[in-house]
């Protein structure tokens, strides 16, 4: 089959690689009689040895697990790797070269050959050395060193990590790798160099480098800091760009240390930055990993979700998402929950006070700090809830109820059907509204999605918690929704309405004044109100005309047109025969309806504010004493209300 490694090559491999040699890299051996050593398996947890290799036959074997096989099939499973790659890392320290069918590599570009393959990464090697070296002995690596000294690295921790200096002349490398005997398309092949009008130039200049390997360690490709203001290139990072031997989509920074710790835990931590998977290694988290100039992405998944044995069958793995707490990490988070359901891990979201991210945390509070950091991550369900919500105003009815609607998609996404009461519950008490709010909203979500799926083929993804846009007043004003006068309220809010423009004399200052801004449950009435408020309220004298006049100019554009309809429409109800207007017992029902609205609504709102209270734990006892007071007030006042009514 094109593009294959040749039997016989595959055979040449396989005959030289000492499986003791091999295996020794990952397990401490110890003779187990006759031809047998013996060792704890890499692949599983276990107290007493049962990892058995027989150098003799080229074999290993495990009686605990149950896994087996070859010298090829050891290094794919320890490593992570394809077959063909397996084959090609025993085959790169055999000093082995391969040939394969037709003369390509599998997943070679612009005819790639293992050959090539091999110098880019040895440049790669050798620049890494050379920009470490700078980093510890050039004067003008100071900044450098300052710049990590600062962050709590050591030059212990540099070395651990292979950190080095690009010095600033522009073409110190270039030449340094071309002593080496690298060809000048060598070195821009693989991106450590650029070529200009006057030749080559050092890709990076007087910057911070982090050597980036693929999974089996060898470096691919750099990610250069920003250290010097008179740097030409504002950005303040740089990464190689792609090349034969680098693909950031595929690519995590530290993956090469920490996948060892990801298969043995199932847990890995994605953080944001260089510095971020220093701090947590350093701090005892080695599962820790990070993007390489871009966000994280399906590739990216599947590349942990290999290591992690992120299986349905197997007891859920864990993912740690760690994110700035400002606008952008949130919109990181919440971009990871829409990848969410590719995982059949469980995801979380740890986010410090003051959104520090792990460097900083370490700085600030050190190496307990940002473990604890982790192991306190909350579900990333919960994170994208709270995220969500937090654009609403939850101390008012519409507050409450948009929030209710922008999460019940991210409720009725949850993978666990059984987990999704449970989570109804608890939502209910975030937004402070009934659970059965909640589910009746979360059930309508669901039919809505099925409808849309069935639309489009099934091709929609699940709702993107991120998509609900918080409209502008502008917009909020032009799509008022029409009153719905079949609701009672509504229509003794219209009566009211109606009564003041078109009799402003049957009001005194005072019962305008004593109507409460938000008393109007639609949203038009309430913007009609906000125009009878700023004309400054009725006032006597005023022709019925000039008055309506003077309201409409006073509110939104969106309802001027409901002002005129107002205005001229029929009450139903009989006029004062001696005034000509409207009885006063009529208009005082009104009111007294518009008030008992008003209070149902604040106390519909301290009841939800003392709901989000109960389930926050850092809530102050002294504001609950308070709220519990003013709510009793409140509950007085509208029994009081409602006796003088009757």
């Amino acid at each position: 089959m094109a593009g294959r490694i040749k039997t016989d090559d595959i055979a040449l491999v396989k005959e030289r690689s000492s499986i003791e040699d091999v295996v020794r890299e990952h397990v401490t051996l110890r003779p187990a009689g006759p031809g047998s050593m013996k060792g704890l398996c890499p692949f599983h947890d276990e107290k007493s040895p049962s990892f058995n290799v027989r150098p003799a036959v080229g074999a290993w074997h495990c009686f605990g697990c149950g896994e087996g096989g070859d010298v090829i099939s050891f290094v794919q499973k320890v490593e992570h790797l394809t077959f063909t790659e397996a084959i090609e890392r025993l085959a790169q320290k055999l000093g082995i070269e391969l040939h394969y069918e037709e003369g390509g590599r599998p997943g070679g570009r612009d005819g790639e050959t293992l050959g090539r393959r091999s110098r880019l990464i040895e440049a790669h090697r050798v620049a890494q050395e050379f920009y470490h070296h700078a980093l510890l002995n050039a004067p003008e690596a100071r900044a450098g060193r300052d710049f990590l000294r600062e962050r709590g690295f050591d030059s212990e921790a540099a070395k651990r990590f292979g950190v080095g200096f690009a010095p600033r002349g522009g073409e110190e490398l270039s030449r340094h790798l071309r002593t080496k005997g690298f060809t000048d398309e060598e070195l821009t092949l693989g991106g450590l160099s650029g070529r200009g009008s006057r030749g080559l130039y050092d890709r990076f200049r007087g910057r911070l480098v982090w050597p980036i390997r693929d999974i089996t360690g060898d470096t691919v490709g750099f990610g250069a800091r920003r250290l010097y203001d008179d740097d030409r290139i504002a950005a303040k990072y740089l990464n190689t760009s792609e090349t034969p031997i680098y693909k950031k989509s595929t690519v995590l920074y530290g993956l090469d240390a920490a996948k060892k710790a990801i298969a043995a835990e199932r847990k890995a931590v994605v953080v944001e930055g260089y510095t971020d998977v220093m701090a947590c290694h350093l701090a005892g988290i080695e599962g820790a990993v990070a993007t390489c100039g871009t966000a994280f992405g399906v590739d990216h998944i599947k590349v942990l979700r290999r290591i992690m044995r992120d299986e349905a069958d197997l007891a859920p793995a864990r993912v740690v998402f760690t994110f700035d707490g400002d606008a952008a990490g949130q919109k990181a988070a919440m971009r990871a929950f829409g990848e969410d359901q590719r995982w059949a891990s469980q995801s979380f979201v740890a986010v410090a006070d003051g959104g520090m991210d792990p460097c900083e945390l370490r700085i600030a509070k050190g190496d307990d700090a940002v473990r604890h950091l982790v192991d306190d991550a909350v579900p990333l369900f919960e994170f994208a809830v709270r995220t969500t919500i937090s654009r609403f105003d939850l101390s008012t009815a519409e507050g409450r109820v948009q929030g209710m609607r922008a999460v019940a998609p991210i409720v009725g996404s949850i993978r666990d059907s059984s987990m999704r009461p449970e989570y109804v519950r608890t939502v209910a008490g975030w937004i402070g509204v009934e659970v059965e709010q909640v589910q009746a909203e979360v059930a309508r979500a669901g039919r809505m999605a099925a409808r849309d799926a069935k639309s489009d083929g099934g091709a929609s993804a699940r709702p993107d918690a991120d998509s609900v846009p918080e409209p502008s007043a502008e917009e909020a004003r032009a799509a008022l929704p029409v009153p719905d006068l079949r609701d009672p309220v509504v229509f003794a809010e219209r009566q009211l309405l109606q009564t003041l423009l078109q009799y402003p004399d049957s009001f005194s200052a005072s019962d305008v004044d004593d109507v409460a801004p938000d008393a109007f449950t639609a949203p038009a009435h309430r913007a009609v109100f906000d125009g009878v408020r700023g004309a400054g309220g009725p006032q006597r004298g005023l022709s019925a005309r000039a008055w309506a006049d003077r309201v409409a100019e006073a509110a939104p554009l969106a309802v001027r047109g409901l002002v005129a309809e107002l205005a001229v429409a029929e009450l139903p109800t009989r006029m004062d025969r001696t005034t000509g207007l409207p009885e006063r017992r009529y208009i005082d029902a009104l009111l007294v309806r518009v008030h008992e609205v008003s209070l149902t609504r604040r106390i519909a709102d301290a009841m939800s504010a003392m709901r989000r209270m109960a389930t926050d734990p850092h809530t102050d006892p002294s504001r609950a004493r308070s709220l519990s007071s003013e709510l009793q007030d409140l509950q007085r006042e509208l029994a009081q209300l409602r006796d003088r009514a009757s």
